[in-house]
């Protein structure tokens, strides 16, 4: 019925606000500046894809986040082995 798929809808919609805000502290973010906040969620989203297709390094998706702001040679594999 409509109001499950309603219900379905914004329980995604809430998972995925979750994890961003989660692994990248979405919420706490004060980028207001035109379309700045825009552009950087949908930077963040992106990040958040390759780092959940990435299977070089077994872990949560924060532990790959962190090895991805530490290790250069990780954020390469992240950026330019794409299949």
């Amino acid at each position: 019925n409509f109001q499950k798929m309603i219900r379905q809808h914004w329980s995604i919609e809430n998972n995925c606000h979750w994890v961003l805000d989660v692994i990248f502290r979405e919420d706490a973010n004060q980028t207001r500046k035109n379309n700045a906040p825009k552009n950087f969620g949908t930077l963040l989203r992106i990040v958040l894809n390759i780092l959940k297709q990435d299977t070089s390094l077994k872990g949560s998706l924060a532990k790959k986040r962190r090895h991805a702001a530490l290790d250069v040679v990780y954020r390469e594999v992240l950026l330019f082995s794409r299949a």
